[in-house]
């Protein structure tokens, strides 16, 4: 297991509408925090699918955040950013299991694209450097996903590769009356 933002936390240039810059496992600063943040709550206001319901504040994913910070800085889990210059366009994360019968597999949580960048190639961007070092650093075979119904998530993801395990029917209140499933997905092999 490596410390967070350790040495080893990598840069890697992609073409998406322009070059981004990948950094796996950066260093948690404070301003990078605020930064996942802000994203967190544009993105959940813009209609995201990240955990919470519009309209949210910054206060309301705060606690979510520091939770997901703690996991991160105990460093069994990893973070992909995509930045533009100095600018977050997107995050990811990679949490793996800390069980060993389960230890082969990992889950892919809280995609997130700036809204202003959506659909220039920053997701699949993304999704391509967790799967990078899901399988050349961590040796991981098979990587799960969790995406809402009627969000052209799985469509998204199934442009990746994944596939359809299962489903979890109206199991996402998302407005009275508006239920949705949950859709598993995995990709395997890596």
């Amino acid at each position: 297991m490596k410390e967070h933002g350790s040495a080893d936390a990598q840069e890697v240039v992609v073409e998406a509408d322009r070059p981004l810059a990948l950094l796996i496992d950066p260093p948690l600063t404070p301003e990078l925090r605020q930064d996942l943040v802000r994203m967190w709550v544009a993105v959940t206001n813009a209609g995201g699918a990240v955990g919470f319901l519009p309209p949210i504040t910054q206060g309301q994913v705060e606690p979510v955040a520091t939770a997901l910070f703690e996991r991160l800085a105990g460093g069994m889990d990893h973070l992909v950013i995509a930045r533009d210059g100095d600018v977050l366009v997107g995050w990811v994360i990679l949490e793996r299991n800390t069980e060993p019968i389960v230890a082969h597999w990992a889950w892919v949580k809280r995609l997130q694209v700036d809204p202003r960048r959506q659909n220039r190639g920053v997701g699949r961007a993304l999704m391509g450097a967790v799967h990078a070092l899901a399988r050349h650093q961590l040796g991981l075979e098979q990587l799960y996903l969790i995406a809402r119904s009627n969000a052209g998530l799985d469509t998204f993801y199934a442009g990746l590769g994944y596939r359809e395990v299962g489903r979890m029917p109206r199991n996402l209140r998302v407005a009275v009356g508006d239920e949705r499933d949950e859709i598993y997905m995995v990709l395997e092999p890596l």
